[in-house]
């Protein structure tokens, strides 16, 4: 199982922070979970869209091909600005 959460306006614009899901074959990276989670359509597509988007495996900061295995919590986040 992959524990996946999603933060701040992403959190907001699909309408969950966190979601389990087994680990489907083929699913290696950051990028192919991103691809798989994209393809349920609808607002989903952000996840292809949004500039900037950050990733995070085991709470570390992750890129694209960050490698996947059963058990990581892996996390997406827009860039956050303040002030």
């Amino acid at each position: 199982m992959l524990k996946i959460l999603y933060f701040a306006g992403l959190r907001e614009r699909l309408g969950q922070g966190s979601e389990e899901l087994e680990l489907p074959a083929g699913v290696r990276d950051v990028a192919a979970l991103r691809d798989l989670l994209a393809a349920r359509g609808g607002v989903w597509d952000c996840l292809l869209t949004l500039r900037n988007l950050r990733y995070a495996v085991n709470q570390q900061m992750a890129r694209l091909d960050s490698p996947l295995c059963a058990g990581d919590e892996v996390a997406f986040f827009p860039p956050v600005t303040g002030g």
